[in-house]
């Protein structure tokens, strides 16, 4: 068994989100010693691995609940996982055709700035005006935030 620390240690994670997870349900309730420490048996030291590093691949916490959900049940075809990694492929297929364009319209305010002071900065000048960008971009923000 291990304490929340240890866990923490072994699997990479930090001690409150831990604690966050098993507050909403993504690792089970902790074992409780004589003390009321919280003990983790080796089970949940691989599902947080599991949470950590689908975490790390962009996953959402309800697709991550539903991955888990489908991994407790390991005689179910796999389909409904796939579906999972393929919409995470493509959202991240999304992000990136967005970085691209951020990255043009970044690139094209850098270039025009021709360096000398402030009030004839082109960053500056772009930034403070969206009309002079060469793309509208604001919808992807807009979809960052949500």
């Amino acid at each position: 068994m291990l304490t929340i620390g240890k866990l923490g240690q072994a699997a990479g994670v930090k001690v409150p989100t831990i604690r966050y997870y098993e507050q909403i349900g993504l690792l089970p309730e902790a074992e409780r010693s004589a003390g009321n420490q919280r003990l983790y048996s080796r089970k949940a030291l691989d599902r947080l691995i599991f949470v950590r590093h689908a975490r790390e691949l962009g996953f959402t916490l309800d697709a991550i609940r539903d991955l888990l959900s489908l991994s407790d049940h390991p005689d179910q075809p796999c389909a409904a996982a796939d579906a999972i990694a393929k919409a995470q492929l493509a959202e991240i297929e999304k992000r990136l055709a967005r970085l691209a364009s951020l990255k043009v319209e970044l690139n094209r305010m850098v270039v025009q700035c021709a360096g000398g002071k402030i009030a004839d900065c082109r960053v500056i000048e772009v930034l403070s005006d969206h009309s002079l960008c060469a793309t509208d971009h604001r919808h992807l923000q807009d979809e960052k935030d949500h």
